[in-house]
């Protein structure tokens, strides 16, 4: 077990949410915290597709399962940090905002962002999940069987 505290698996996080997050959430969410940075571009937006993989049953055998679109981007700050964002779909402008809280969330402003930012995101995606287990859980039938008495 490690003391350490693993930066990857932080970023891993923080990315899974960005990456997930409804249309415009993120930008509205940092645009209410802070002002954004200035920036240049390593890579604009852009809109390609990728292989999504799945297994049959979740530990099966890996089969591709279909595209997905996606956008991408990466940039960096006057500062020098460097952000990555994929987003699901086609929208650039939430690329935009997900490479630049990837990129602060590398600076001194990550504690306010991850309050202002990560927690909000992860508060309304763990409410969407609850809410579509509860859905799933009021079509659930029951079947028992009842022992009739006879050999």
């Amino acid at each position: 077990m490690k003391d350490v505290f693993d930066e990857t698996t932080a970023r891993r996080a923080w990315m899974s949410l960005l990456a997930k997050a409804a249309q415009g959430r993120v930008a509205a969410l940092l645009d209410a915290a802070i002002t954004r940075p200035n920036f240049t571009w390593l890579r604009a937006p852009e809109i390609g597709s990728t292989m999504v993989r799945g297994r049959a049953g979740g530990t099966g055998a890996p089969f591709n399962l279909g595209e997905m679109t996606v956008t991408r981007c990466a940039l960096t700050l006057t500062t020098g940090e460097v952000g990555h964002a994929y987003i699901q779909g086609r929208r650039k402008a939430d690329a935009e905002a997900a490479a630049l809280v990837d990129a602060l969330m590398q600076t001194d402003v990550a504690v306010r962002l991850h309050k202002a930012v990560l927690e909000p995101l992860e508060d309304e995606q763990k409410a969407a999940k609850a809410a579509r287990a509860a859905k799933a859980a009021a079509t659930k039938v029951d079947f028992f069987t009842m022992v009739r008495g006879e050999d």
